[in-house]
């Protein structure tokens, strides 16, 4: 779990300074990163028993609009959902009993993990397109 954790935040970090540099971005990064997260996030979500929640309708259209976006505000969205599923109480201090917590860091890990295919998918056509 630590392991999977430590390393979601690296590729995040990593993610945040391409995103903050003038160079164009490196969509094979991005992509192989994108694949990382989503395995690791889905891996969390079992070791953690975060089960995936109930689809909300807002989830669909946040993938659409990501969809849509510039590449990185698409990543800027993405490094948000990871931020605040790692900034979750019930994360960052294990025993924290709290339901709204609880659903809270199911619905950001789950958006980790669909955005994360999402942002893959954009960066594999992108790849294509250069």
């Amino acid at each position: 779990v630590n392991e999977d954790f430590q390393r979601i935040l690296k590729l995040h970090n990593e993610i945040v300074r391409a995103i903050h540099t003038d160079n164009s971005l490196n969509y094979q990064f991005i992509s192989n990163a994108a694949e990382e997260i989503k395995k690791r996030a889905t891996r969390l979500q079992s070791a953690l028993r975060l089960q995936k929640p109930e689809p909300a309708a807002e989830d669909g259209r946040l993938i659409r609009d990501l969809e849509a976006m510039e590449t990185k505000d698409g990543l800027i969205v993405f490094c948000a959902r990871i931020e605040s599923f790692v900034r979750n109480p019930l994360i960052e201090t294990p025993g924290t009993v709290d339901a709204q917590q609880l659903a809270k860091a199911r619905r950001d890990l789950q958006g980790v993990v669909d955005l994360s295919g999402a942002i893959k998918k954009a960066a594999d056509r992108r790849k294509l397109v250069k």
